[in-house]
């Protein structure tokens, strides 16, 4: 069976749908955030603060890259997809689900940028970062799930539905 990768913005809900999506399916379920800090032994901020943005994105991409799993759900870190090999290896082993919620939606749910270990060069702000990265998640998504207006369960049951076509 293959794994179900969840990308999308910082705020879209990837680690809470994917603990939710994999008790459902009874899949395991890894959030790579977390796979990247138990590794380094620092948060996420910590890391992008030492290594910079750039440097953070090259820690993601080998992380991504040498991930395996077997039926599991794993919700990627936000800017995982300018991981050109490490997204190559996801769709390798799974469906890439993309959740998309619109840019005023995440603003809502997002608190502070940096301290929760987005990927902001100089300058750029929400605004910038949301339009350079949508067409990233839409190029490597092999399913999009609109969540504008979702709750979580609306949400999981919505891949869940997909799921005989996209997990086998």
């Amino acid at each position: 069976m293959k794994n179900i990768i969840l990308i999308g913005m910082p705020g879209a809900g990837k680690s809470t749908v994917g603990v939710v999506l994999a008790k459902k399916l009874g899949y395991s379920f890894v959030d790579a955030d977390l796979v990247i800090q138990s590794r380094e032994g620092k948060l996420l901020h910590e890391l992008i603060a030492e290594r910079g943005v750039e440097g953070f994105w090259a820690l993601e991409e080998a992380v991504g890259e040498s991930m395996e799993a077997k039926r599991t759900v794993i919700a990627t870190g936000g800017s995982a997809i300018y991981g050109e090999k490490a997204m190559a290896h996801y769709k390798q082993i799974g469906t890439v689900v993309y959740l998309s919620l619109p840019l005023e939606e995440i603003r809502k749910r997002l608190g502070d940028l940096t301290e929760r270990g987005v990927t902001l060069r100089d300058g750029q702000d929400l605004d910038s970062l949301y339009a350079e990265r949508l067409p990233l998640y839409e190029r490597y998504a092999d399913v999009t799930v609109e969540c504008e207006g979702l709750s979580i369960r609306e949400i999981v049951e919505k891949i869940a539905s997909l799921e005989k076509g996209i997990a086998m």
